[in-house]
Formats: C-alpha cells, structure tokens, sequence
C-alpha cells in the first residue's frame, strides 16, 4: 500500500499540487485520472521519486519516501516495476534481451537463472516464442506486453503504469488492462495506472482517484463513477467517454470504408 498525505508542489510561483491526500491498495488496480494539466502526471512523478514535493508524506508500506537516504531508495526502487507510456524498449535489444535487462542491472543471478526468470515473464504475457525478435518486428501491442513482462521481471511490490493503453485500438487495450490486473491480483502488487483511457476506468478502475486542478476531489470505483455529484468529475468523464466513442465509430467507418 502507499499512501500519500498532504502533497503539495510548486513550480517557481505556481502551486500544481494542493495537499494531495491518496491511498493506494495492495491487490488493486489503482487508477489516476483528470484532464491535462489536472497535476496526475506531477503526482506520480513525486510517487517514483523523480521530483520532490515541497512538502507532505509519501509511505510506502509505513516507509516515508521523503526521509530515506540513498541507500534505503536505492533498496526501494528495486521494489518497482515501471510501465512507459511508449514502452521504451531497446531497439538494439531482443525481446528476450529487454525483459533481462533489470536483473542484468539489480541482481547478481546467473546468465541461466537471467534467462529462466525472462522466460517465465513472457510466458504470463503470451510471448513464448518471440523472444529471438526485436521491438521493430513485433506489433505495438505485444511491445507492451514485453514491456509489462520486464516491469515484474524483479517481482515489484510496486508497479506504476504511464498511460499503458497510448496509441493503441480498443481491442488491444482490453488485452492490456486485463493482463495488468491479472498480474495485480496475482502477486498482490499495488498498481498505480496514469490513464484518460475510459474504458480502463470502467473496465479495471478498482480504486480511482479524480485529480481537479492540483487537488483531490473524488475517489471511488468504477462503479461509483456514474453516480457521482462532482462537476468536474461528471465534466470528465462524459466528455472524454464521448470522445472516445466518437473516435472509435470513425475509426471502423474508415475501416469499412476502405
């Protein structure tokens, strides 16, 4: 579990987190939505350590983030797994390569014992057999998966997500968000997902938490979410689920059409 209270964060004049107040559960999939600029993006940035807020607590398990020295975060980011928004594979990397490359860097297990543990990885994400190929010859799709497989390579008890879902089609999508929460429910992992993906939301949101402008104004879950009384929650969500609709209807057209 991690939770997060009273965040806040400023850049030069401009405050983008106001006493951020959040908890996010083992065995869950943790979702974080809100429009551009909402301050998810910073919040999670703040959560993996890559900036520092200006004050508050982050405690994952009991462990304040904000007070551990080198050492301590050094031992704590061996905990995490992290999904990229483009997947960040190494083109120059097999698959099998890229899912090795975290224990090549975090554990002095042997060449074979490498292997055995990257194999088993993309066995849970069905890529047995591409693990001789390079990023370039498989799909955006199975990309992702390869990039899921290295995130729990190391066995995270934590695994943050960036927009997993970016730049690909719907069916693809369910594929993602059903593999993520297998895993999270299967190991136990607390998964924090970055998302504007609605059909994430509804699909796998088992905890959501809807950042408005640097503060936290709803949390709930997906089944919550239709019910809610918060404006700018309600804003949100139908814009974006009406966009997403409209997106999709033109996109089988076009493929109709061709």
């Amino acid at each position: 579990m991690i939770e997060v209270k009273n965040l806040t964060k400023s850049f030069e004049d401009k405050t983008v987190l106001h006493g951020v107040d959040a908890t996010f559960y083992s065995g869950k999939t943790n979702l974080i939505i809100g429009q551009s600029g909402s301050g998810k993006t910073v919040l999670i940035k703040n959560l993996v350590g890559l900036i520092r807020p200006d004050s508050g607590e982050i405690l994952f398990d009991g462990r304040n983030l904000l007070t551990m020295n080198r050492q301590q975060v050094a031992d704590l980011r061996k905990e995490i797994g992290m999904l990229f928004q483009g997947s960040a594979l190494f083109d120059s990397e097999t698959v099998l390569g890229n899912v090795m490359f975290p224990l090549v860097m975090f554990t002095q297990q042997s060449r074979a014992e490498m292997r055995e543990r990257a194999m088993f990885c993309l066995e849970r994400v069905k890529l047995l057999g591409a693990e001789n190929k390079y990023p370039s010859e498989i799909s955006g799709g199975m990309q992702k998966r390869v990039a899921i497989a290295r995130a729990i390579a190391l066995n995270p008890r934590y695994l943050f997500c960036d927009e997993p879902n970016s730049g690909l089609d719907p069916k693809t999508s369910i594929v993602i968000d059903e593999l993520l929460s297998d895993i999270t429910h299967e190991y136990g992992i607390t998964t924090v997902i970055n998302t504007h993906d609605m059909n994430s939301v509804l699909g796998i949101g088992e905890n959501i938490i809807f950042i408005n402008k640097g503060h936290r104004e709803w949390v709930g879950d997906m089944s919550q979410i239709y019910t809610s009384s918060n404006e700018a929650l309600n804003n949100f969500v139908f814009a974006t689920r009406l966009f997403q609709q409209v997106r999709e209807y033109v996109s089988k057209n076009e493929v109709i059409k061709k």
